[in-house]
């Protein structure tokens, strides 16, 4: 699933994104951790993996889930 990234905290690792609806969906260290990035832009276009109500990784639109 893709999503657009409207905030990041670089300290805590955490944010949230919009998805294509329009909903927001928060995500936490782990799901960053997951994805192997080193930072993310506000508007930058993301692709994520949810489990239930939960981002689990987060990556680069270009970049393979884990």
């Amino acid at each position: 699933m893709q999503a657009t990234v409207k905030a990041y905290d670089r300290e805590t690792r955490s944010g949230s994104v919009l998805l294509d609806d329009g909903s927001e969906m928060p995500f936490g260290a782990l799901a960053f951790d997951a994805g192997g990035l080193r930072l993310l832009r506000l508007g930058q276009r993301v692709n994520i993996a949810v489990e239930g109500e939960w981002i689990t990784a987060i990556t680069l639109s270009t970049f393979p889930l884990p």
